[in-house]
């Protein structure tokens, strides 16, 4: 048996989202679903394999786009931060959601700073270091109505929620991410048109790079001129490329393309305003000249996707350059039946470890996610979480693989046969 000794300090946690797991959200998602509902389900017939259409057959009931009161967790945190706690987790990755906060243009709600001062406070209380999400792809009616992501006064309008968000709850926060994973909406809201406002634009994706790095440089600064010793940074999906062929410069090329648009450009934007940096860690990407290519014989999660551990320890090295503190803010995979996910969570850890040997500054790793949760325009039947929700009575059931993770936090190591 083999030991890796993670750092002294070295956070460990998991993560959540407002939308995904509150339930009773009023914002743009929660207005789309219930308009395409029907259209995802009936859909669901073309879009996923055999095998998952067997294994998941509520993927073909409108009611699972729905997000409806999701995990309950607005209500019920203090129970999920129990479980955060009984499995060892050091810090929690959550976010606020703005809708509750900023319901009307210009008016904040003091009663929802007061919710989200109790879930920071019920962190503490537990000795869980609190990773706050001001962001994550959910707009209140008002912007959207305005242009949501597009309006020229989205940075603007952003700042100054942030700003309010930090002077209320600034002294239980040491860590702010302002944007979760800008570049996921831009490709899956601009691009392929598959979230709302469900836009195909390549002129609209180009130009929401710098909308969004505007945002997260205003938030940033508002976020510091109210606690110079804030850690603020954005939340970051970064993808692994590979060439197919090596001596192949079309797939070469390819390749390149891909790290610039999809992991480069918005920390390029950025640059000088983050304190830290993150990576979320869900795609491998393999080009052979003139589109990816999927091989058959690779392990894949519940939505298809590939397992490919090495990827993460790529990415860490490529980020040493930027010569800052680094947390993987989100990595984990759908495996409803807990099969794969501790096999999957141990090959990534021991390739992140790797990457600190050689010199990469990881500082924390959060699984994603804590619970089963609402999987965006896949709803409930991708299953993430650590802890298993029942959506119909709310009963949570802490997975086999969640107690094996539980060691490793506990622990601080990580062993390996």
């Amino acid at each position: 048996m083999k030991k890796l000794q993670f750092p002294k300090k070295f956070l460990w946690g998991a993560a959540t989202s407002s939308h995904q797991v509150e339930g009773g959200t009023k914002n743009q998602w929660s207005k789309w679903e219930k308009e395409n509902a029907a259209r995802l389900a009936s859909e669901a017939k073309t879009k996923w394999q055999p095998w998952q259409q067997e294994k998941f057959p509520e993927m073909f009931e409108a009611e699972n786009y729905i997000s409806g009161s999701a995990c309950d967790h607005y209500n019920r945190f203090q129970q999920d931060f129990d479980l955060a706690k009984e499995l060892g987790h050091s810090a929690h990755r959550f976010s606020i959601e703005w809708s509750r906060i900023e319901p009307e243009e210009g008016k904040f709600d003091e009663k929802e700073i007061e919710h989200y001062r109790q879930v920071l406070i019920a962190l503490r209380e537990r000795g869980i270091t609190p990773f706050v999400t001001l962001w994550h792809w959910t707009n209140p009616l008002w912007l959207e109505e305005k242009g949501g992501c597009e309006s020229r006064d989205f940075a603007k309008h952003f700042a100054k929620y942030a700003e309010f968000v930090a002077s209320k709850l600034g002294n239980e926060v040491e860590f702010w991410i302002t944007l979760n994973e800008p570049t996921s909406v831009i490709a899956s809201a601009y691009l392929s048109g598959a979230w709302p406002p469900a836009k195909r634009s390549y002129l609209a994706s180009w130009k929401l790079y710098a909308t969004f790095a505007k945002a997260h440089v205003a938030a940033y600064q508002s976020i510091h001129a109210l606690d110079e010793n804030a850690q603020v940074g954005f939340a970051n999906i970064l993808h692994s490329f590979a060439a197919y062929s090596e001596k192949s410069w079309l797939d070469k090329i390819m390749v390149k393309t891909g790290r610039h648009v999809a992991n480069k450009r918005m920390l390029n934007l950025t640059e000088g305003f983050n304190d830290f940096l993150t990576v979320q860690y869900y795609f491998h990407n393999r080009f052979k000249f003139p589109k990816k290519l999927r091989l058959a014989d690779k392990p894949e999660n519940d939505l298809g996707w590939e397992i490919f551990p090495e990827g993460i320890y790529h990415i860490l090295k490529r980020l040493k350059v930027h010569k800052l503190p680094i947390y993987v803010t989100e990595n984990g995979l759908a495996d409803a039946g807990d099969e794969k996910r501790m096999d999957f969570i141990k090959e990534h850890l021991a390739w992140i470890h790797r990457s600190m040997e050689e010199g990469a500054d990881v500082r924390g790793y959060f699984y994603w996610s804590l619970l089963d949760n609402f999987e965006w325009d896949k709803g409930f039947w991708p299953r993430f979480g650590l802890v298993e929700v029942d959506f119909k009575t709310q009963e949570r059931k802490i997975r086999p693989s969640a107690l094996e993770y539980a060691k490793i936090c506990k622990n601080n190591e990580l062993e390996l046969e």
